[in-house]
Parts: structure tokens; sequence; C-alpha cells
């Protein structure tokens, strides 16, 4: 049973994100949109085995993947990939300090928002460990990203 808490808190996750790609423009949404969905199929993916791995817990009472992982990867893993590639793409120091800084800000601080709201918490990984799982993803993004437009100018010019 998921409790209002948490059923909210998975409503917020994955809308607000979503909605902020109403600023990022039609141009930029049709640009980085592969590179985000490509990442959000790799992040359930990854989901899956860490939930198999049992590296966190969710607090609600028997674990369910589509109450508790899926959100995180459908919520605000492709609208925050498109923005990072939207303010940095071109730029791979500041890719990838924009992504440290974001991922860093997960790893160490919202997780522990999340466990003091009682929604997830890390149980088979420490915060570092964590910070690499999350941030390891940030080069293939940008590797699949580069790829796209390699074959986008290839087919268009």
């Amino acid at each position: 049973m998921i409790t209002k808490r948490h059923f909210w808190f998975n409503l917020a996750m994955i809308i607000i994100p979503w909605l902020s790609l109403v600023f990022i423009g039609r141009r930029n949404f049709k640009r980085y949109s592969f590179a985000g969905m490509f990442i959000v199929v790799f992040e359930i993916i990854n989901h899956l085995y860490g939930h198999k791995r049992n590296w966190w817990k969710f607090y609600d009472k028997k674990k369910n993947f589509m109450r508790d992982e899926l959100p995180f990867s459908i919520g605000p893993y492709a609208p925050l990939s498109m923005w990072l590639l939207r303010f940095s793409y071109g730029n791979f120091k500041r890719y990838a300090l924009l992504n440290a800084i974001a991922d860093g800000a997960f790893a160490f601080f919202i997780i522990d928002v999340l466990k003091k709201m009682k929604i997830i918490r890390l149980r088979r990984l420490n915060h570092p460990q964590f910070f690499l799982y999350l941030h390891y993803k940030a080069y293939l993004l940008y590797g699949i990203q580069y790829l796209y437009e390699k074959l986008n100018k290839r087919f268009y010019y």
C-alpha cells in the first residue's frame, strides 16, 4: 500500500520536471529528446538491477518497482538530461561539472532529505558509491548525443 506522502511525491516528481520542458523550446526539445529517452531506458535497466541487489530501500511495505523506482526513472531523468545538454552541450568540461554538481546534490543531500521524509534510504550503497552509480551515466548520455548529432549532420547536409 502506498502512503499519501509517497503518492504525492511520485506525482510531483513526474509532472514538475516534464512541465519545465515547456521553457526549453521546440528546437532544443527535438534536438535532445533522443538522448533523453535513451537515458530513461538505460536508467530503468539500472534501477531493475539496483532493485534486485537491494541497493536502496523504500519505506512503503512490499517492494514494487512500478511504485518505487519507476517514477525516479521517468520523472527527473529525461528532463534534467535535456536541460543539462541544453546548457552545456559542446563544452564537455562544463557538461561534466554541471552533471557532477547535480549528481552530487542528489547523492549527498537530496537522498538524505528523502530518508527524513521516509520515502527511500540507501541500503547497500554508501553516498560516494551512489554518486558513482548516478554519475557514470552522464558520459554515456553525452556520447549518445554526440553520435546522434553526427548522424543527423551526415544525413541532413
